[in-house]
């Protein structure tokens, strides 16, 4: 608690006390529960102004890292920044992301082929003949949106609330990457017969063969981005 702080640089005072203040958090200087010195201190450690010290402290009470207790001071309320974590999610490749959406989608089938409801099974059904197979005269949108439609269910049958709130944000992610690579490249996308398998392996209650079948899902996919990749 009583070791400086090194000077905040003058191209953006407000993000590098911010950046600054979360590494102390994160070097374990500052720990969960701690007061953090008064304004006036962070301040002149600093060399930035209060209304600057203040502006990056509500910035990080916004985000939880922070709490502010009026009339008693600033408080650690988390180890780790809940908006620099998404900042650092957002500034990751396409290529992870679609390696984290891949372990999401094999735990979601997995947890599904084990919880799934009779009308989980029905739904995916209706869903899986809607999105049929990719041809020629197909509707790109529609049957983008109706493979979504599928995989989201699936996440749904898991019924595990954390993993479906991760799982919408990397397939949201995901798709909206692949979009911007898509403008000029083709990615391949496995066919009806895999998607039949995974329905399968959920609807035998196999969750070995459901991990396996979702997670095959994604390897042309990450076989055409490994090999960009190398190429590049």
């Amino acid at each position: 608690m009583s070791s400086p702080l090194r000077p905040a640089a003058r191209k953006s005072l407000v993000s590098e006390t911010i950046d600054i203040l979360r590494g102390k958090v994160n070097d374990g200087s500052w720990k969960f529960g701690d007061r953090i010195p008064p304004e006036a201190i962070l301040a002149e450690q600093l060399g930035v102004g209060r209304n600057t010290v203040r502006e990056a402290i509500r910035v990080l009470s916004q985000s939880e890292l922070l709490e502010v207790r009026q009339g008693d001071g600033t408080y650690i309320r988390r180890s780790v920044d809940p908006a620099e974590t998404m900042e650092k999610l957002n500034g990751a490749t396409l290529l992870d992301h679609l390696e984290m959406h891949r372990m999401l989608e094999g735990e979601s089938a997995r947890f599904a082929a084990m919880r799934r409801t009779d009308a989980d099974l029905a739904a995916l059904r209706v869903l899986l003949d809607a999105r049929g197979e990719f041809a020629a005269d197909t509707d790109p949108e529609a049957f983008f949106r109706t493979d979504r439609a599928f995989h989201l269910r699936i996440a749904e049958a898991a019924h595990n609330g954390a993993l479906l709130q991760l799982y919408r944000y990397f397939a949201a992610t995901s798709e909206t990457r692949m979009r911007a690579v898509l403008k000029e490249d083709a990615m391949p996308e496995m066919g009806y017969d895999a998607h039949q398998a995974l329905f399968q392996a959920i609807e035998q209650r196999n969750a070995y063969a459901a991990l396996t079948a979702a997670q095959s899902v994604f390897e042309p996919m990450l076989d055409y981005l490994s090999s960009m990749a190398s190429q590049a």
